[in-house]
Formats: C-alpha cells, sequence, structure tokens
C-alpha cells in the first residue's frame, strides 16, 4: 500500500479519539503547560512521554466500553452501579466543565482582542454564540469533521518551537532522563499537569462519541442495547481501528504539550519570566523573545483549540446529564427532538460568559477547575477500571492484563495526586 493510501486511511480511522486528544489541549491546558516551562524550564518535559501511555490506556478504556455498551459512561454507570457515585461524579464533572468553559472562553476573547482591538465583550459573546449556533444547528457528521480539522490548529505550537533557538540537546536530555524534586511549587504543578491531561470530562466525551459514531455507521441499530452480545455489528476491526485513533490522538495530545513547554522553556524561562497566570499571556510575553510571527501562532492557536475544546466540555457535560435523567441525547439527533440535551449545552456556555464578569482572576478558576478534576478523576478511573473488566457489559472485549496494570498504576497515582492537592489546600 503506498504512503498516500495509508495517510488516507489513516485520517478516515481518526475520529472521537484523535479529537479527545485534541481537545486536551484546551487554552487552560496551554495556560499550564506554558506555566510549567516558564517556571521550570525543560525539567518536566518528562511528563509528556510519562503520561502518554497511561493516557491510551483509559480512554481507550472508556471508547471501548461506548463501542460495546452502545452507551455512554453515564448511562452503564447508572444501569449497573450505585447512582449515588454516579451523581457525585456527575455533579463534579459539570461544576468543572463550566468553570472550564468560562476560563477557556475568557482566554479566546483576550487572545481576539490581543489580535484585533474589538473590545473583549464583543469577542466574548460572539465566540459563544458562534460555538452553540455550530452545535446546535450543524449535523454530526459534518461537526466531527469540523471538530477534526480544527484539531490541525495545534500545529502552530509545534511551529512555534521550530522557529525559535532551542537546546535540543537538553531538551532531550530532560525528556528521556526525568529528574525529580520535593518542592511543593514542583510536585503541585506535577498534580496540574496530570489533571489537565486525564480529566473526567474526555471519558465521557469518548464513550458518548464512540456511540454516535456506531449509529452513523449504522453498527448500534435504531437504540443502544445493553450487553456485548446484543450487538453483533461489533467486528475486531473496529476495535482495532478505535484503538489506533484514540493512539494517534493522545500521541498527538502529548506531542503538543511537549512543544509549548519547549517554546516557553525556551523564551520565558530564560529571560527570567517565570510566572504565567493565562495562555494569552504567554503569547503576549512571547512577542520580544520570539518575534511577532511566533506570539502570532501561539495567539491563533489558542483561538483554534478553545472553538475545539467548548464544544467537547459543554458536549460531555450534556451527555453525562441527559443520561441521568433518561433524556434523549447526541449531536446526531435535531434540537425539537433532544431539547433538553441541546438546553445543557447553552446554560452550559452562558454560565461560562458571566463567570468572566465575576472578580475572581482567570488562572484562580483554573485553579479551582484542576481541583475538581482531580477530585472526580480517580474514582471515575476506578468505575472505568470495573466496566472494563465486567464480562456481563463487555463480554470478549474485556480488559487484558496490560491493560488491568497500566489502568491501576495511573488510577493509584491519580489517587495520590488528587489527595495531595487537597491538602496542599489546607496545609
Amino acid at each position: 500500500m503506498k504512503i498516500k493510501e495509508k495517510l488516507k486511511k489513516l485520517l478516515r480511522i481518526l475520529g472521537p479519539g484523535f479529537i479527545s486528544g485534541a481537545s486536551d489541549d484546551d487554552p487552560s491546558g496551554i495556560a499550564t503547560y506554558s506555566q510549567t516551562g516558564a517556571q521550570f524550564g525543560f525539567v518536566q518535559l518528562w511528563v509528556a512521554l510519562f503520561s502518554f501511555p497511561f493516557m491510551v490506556v483509559i480512554q481507550e478504556m472508556c471508547g471501548r466500553i461506548g463501542m460495546i455498551s452502545a452507551e455512554g459512561l453515564s448511562g452503564v454507570i447508572k444501569q449497573h452501579y450505585s447512582k449515588k457515585i454516579l451523581y457525585f461524579a456527575v455533579t463534579l464533572l459539570t461544576i468543572a466543565n463550566v468553570i472550564n468553559i468560562g476560563a477557556d472562553l475568557g482566554a479566546m476573547a483576550s487572545t481576539g482582542q490581543l489580535l484585533i482591538g474589538i473590545p473583549f465583550i464583543f469577542w466574548l459573546v460572539g465566540i459563544a454564540i458562534l460555538i452553540v449556533i455550530l452545535e446546535i444547528t450543524v449535523t454530526y457528521k459534518i461537526y466531527a469533521k469540523f471538530l477534526k480539522y480544527m484539531s490541525l490548529t495545534l500545529f502552530a505550537y509545534i511551529i512555534t518551537a521550530l522557529i525559535i533557538k532551542v537546546n535540543w540537546p537538553k531538551v532531550l536530555y530532560s525528556t528521556l532522563l526525568p529528574s525529580f524534586s520535593t518542592s511543593k511549587d514542583y510536585l503541585l504543578n506535577i498534580v496540574a499537569i496530570l489533571g489537565t491531561t486525564i480529566s473526567p470530562y474526555l471519558f465521557f466525551w469518548q464513550t458518548n462519541q464512540e456511540v454516535e459514531e456506531g449509529h452513523k455507521k449504522n453498527k448500534l441499530g435504531l437504540k443502544a442495547v445493553g450487553t456485548a452480545k446484543d450487538i453483533p455489528d461489533i467486528k475486531n476491526v473496529d476495535v482495532r481501528d478505535m484503538k489506533i485513533d484514540t493512539n494517534v490522538g493522545m500521541l498527538f495530545s502529548n506531542i503538543i504539550m511537549f512543544f509549548i513547554i519547549v517554546t516557553t522553556a525556551s523564551t520565558l524561562k530564560t529571560h527570567g519570566i517565570t510566572h504565567i497566570d493565562t495562555a494569552t499571556q504567554a503569547a503576549q510575553a512571547l512577542k520580544p523573545f520570539a518575534g511577532s510571527f511566533a506570539s502570532l501562532l501561539f495567539a491563533m492557536g489558542i483561538l483554534g483549540t478553545g472553538l475545539l475544546a467548548v464544544p467537547v466540555l459543554a458536549g460531555s457535560a450534556a451527555y453525562a446529564i441527559s443520561e441521568v435523567f433518561y433524556w434523549k441525547e447526541g449531536l446526531n439527533k435535531k434540537i425539537k427532538r433532544a431539547p433538553e440535551f441541546y438546553g445543557v449545552i447553552i446554560v452550559a456556555v452562558i454560565i461560562g460568559v458571566v463567570l468572566n464578569f465575576l472578580p475572581i482572576k482567570p488562572f484562580r478558576m483554573l485553579y479551582y477547575t484542576a481541583i475538581i478534576n482531580g477530585i472526580a478523576a480517580p474514582p471515575l478511573m476506578v468505575l472505568i477500571m470495573l466496566i472494563s473488566n465486567n464480562k456481563k457489559i463487555m463480554g470478549k472485549y474485556s480488559n487484558n492484563t496490560f491493560s488491568n496494570i497500566m489502568g491501576w498504576i495511573i488510577t493509584g497515582i491519580m489517587a495520590i495526586a488528587s489527595i495531595g492537592l487537597l491538602l496542599s489546600l489546607f496545609f
């Protein structure tokens, strides 16, 4: 098979896993990675390499759960596990997502104001309206393609790193040889990176998107069913393609994280700027040291990733809440058929807009999001591990030994990280 044909085949395979990975690098994530590079230089680059296999394992489980059960994560938990845990997880997810939406919209509006001097409020409201209109009016098939192509804006961060002066031998050394510190700032930043990269909203989003993909390809029938043996259309090749999609998506996500840290470490840290509150501030700070073009690319990336991430954040909350209350849900449905689902999306975005007028600094808002995500992720990961090992749900597609070992390791690490994060609040 020729390279061109292989590339076309890969592009056809890319879907929920790739979009999930790309949306992980939202403006709030960009701010976290920028702060990492500015504060610690290249020292924490190893985290990008370390977190990749764990992200793949967890997201692959989520994708598999969606494909085989034909239910979103909320639906599966509601059917087979404690509703109290479900309500707790969905409440935390929704709060975290709404705050994250607010922070992302604010970052996008600030960036738009930086690029074109239109007042902040016009950018904020205009972007929010555009996102809601696209998510409501565009069919799932077209919207999935839109999100996929918006992911390409993340290449701006690779290009930015390649046009500035970088000490690549030092980059390679810091990536392959982890450097540890017991300082509070160092450990808290590791927790922040993990909380930003392994986020609950990605669990819900990919699970539901695999269900949407199944309906689009007529593999799940007209309605979701409950067990693996009820879905004869799911074949090994479908699961294999999902794994490829997820691997590529998570690799792409971590490569972007890597290059953002490299860029800010090579410019901001080198010139003594060690504190970044927002992604927009990082774009502004780059200009004197990396040039106008690099700064422009960095800023354009913020707008592009926001247009990708905000719909994912709002959509994952809508899926989760809709399944709790048995509402019709899905981007493949028109608003008349799923009014409550789209209502959640609209309300989430509106609240996100309003949050930008509260006297809370953007960085503090992101910090609160990290705390909530840190609390929500471990119990959800335990449930994902239990579900993906449950043969009544997953049939022959339950976890293998490798997935279990890696899954429980990262679940333990995230639990320890969340406990550390909570302790840091009190001490």
